[in-house]
């Protein structure tokens, strides 16, 4: 039985009275649809045997949970093994698709349960076609297989297609339920940078704006009353004649917020054309995920993780701010 395959929870005194369902589901904190999936596919056990749900457990009993799915066997390669990986280089960089696509990928952070992509701009975190190529999901999909791992790929929350940086993915559904329930219940601390058009007066700021879908538009999102409640936070790094940086952090997590709410606020993303900003030195719109920081639900640690500008933002950073 292979530890990474698997959660272990050993039973304690004040355990007592619960049966191996109870244990599953409060010690181990799985969801009812997983639950359901483990039962079918026989992936709890009690002292490594197939157990009666019900049954009432006493201490030192071993309960384990199969968290990775089960995949075919691929030929493992001949590396080291190690059961955490911190990786500050490309761990997929120049790799190719099925289709001929590079796919380079940095990892900013790694571990047996889940990692930090530092996804590039112009990359899409899911495919949207069946017969789309060139993902983020596609590309660690193919790291794994490479590697020889039994891993999935789940994103814990998205980027926009053209914004780059920071993106927390699970590699197991277990690992993804405790994830999303870490974003969902405000754990996930998302920052990002950001440059907009004109000077922002004040030094700090917040934009409470409900956000909805725009009727006149397949993608475009807009500030309107009946829409989503949306809260985002910034403050000035940087000031030139005509443009602004800002560090950014949200409260809500709604598709184009921190594009709808600066340009709700008449200071669009410099190159973000779909809502009024100038294209200049950046093609996309100046937006970088630039850290996110977490208490690691498994390994009950706390992670800040950092993801470096990317080239064409830099660019216009130093050519914006670092000559005036």
């Amino acid at each position: 039985m292979s530890g990474k395959e698997w959660m272990e929870y050993i039973v304690k005194e004040e355990d007592a009275g619960l049966n191996v369902e109870q244990i599953v589901r409060q010690r181990l904190n799985v969801s009812g649809r997983m639950m359901q999936r483990l039962t079918r596919s026989k992936g709890i056990l009690l002292n490594r045997k197939q157990p009666f749900l019900q049954r009432q457990v006493k201490t030192g009993d071993q309960i384990a949970v199969r968290v990775a799915q089960r995949q075919p066997d691929r030929q493992p390669r001949h590396d080291a093994p190690g059961e955490k990986r911190q990786a500050q280089a490309s761990a997929a960089g120049g790799r190719m698709s099925q289709s001929g696509l590079a796919l380079p990928i940095e990892l900013l952070y790694e571990d047996d349960h889940l990692l930090v992509a530092n996804k590039p701009a112009g990359m899409m975190v899911h495919p949207v076609k069946q017969e789309q190529d060139g993902t983020l999901v596609h590309a660690l999909a193919e790291m794994f297989a490479q590697r020889g791992e039994r891993a999935g790929v789940h994103p814990v929350h998205r980027l926009d297609k053209d914004t780059s940086g920071a993106i927390l993915v699970a590699k197991s559904s277990y690992g993804h339920q405790l994830a999303d329930r870490l974003l969902r219940e405000g754990g996930l601390h998302r920052e990002y940078v950001a440059v907009v058009g004109g000077r922002l007066a004040d030094e700090r700021g917040m934009i409470d704006a409900a956000i909805g879908r725009d009727p006149n538009h397949p993608t475009r999102r807009r500030v309107t009353e009946g829409g989503d409640a949306a809260l985002t936070h910034y403050e000035v790094m940087a000031r030139s004649p005509y443009m602004t940086m800002v560090r950014v952090w949200l409260e809500t997590g709604r598709t184009h917020q921190i594009r709808v709410h600066f340009a709700h606020i008449g200071h669009p993303l410099a190159g973000d054309t779909l809502y009024g900003g100038a294209r200049g030195l950046l093609r996309r719109q100046a937006l970088h995920a630039s850290s996110l920081a977490f208490r690691h639900p498994l390994l009950e640690k706390e992670l800040r993780i950092e993801a470096p500008m990317p080239t064409d933002l830099r660019r216009l950073v130093q050519a914006e701010f670092e000559d005036n």
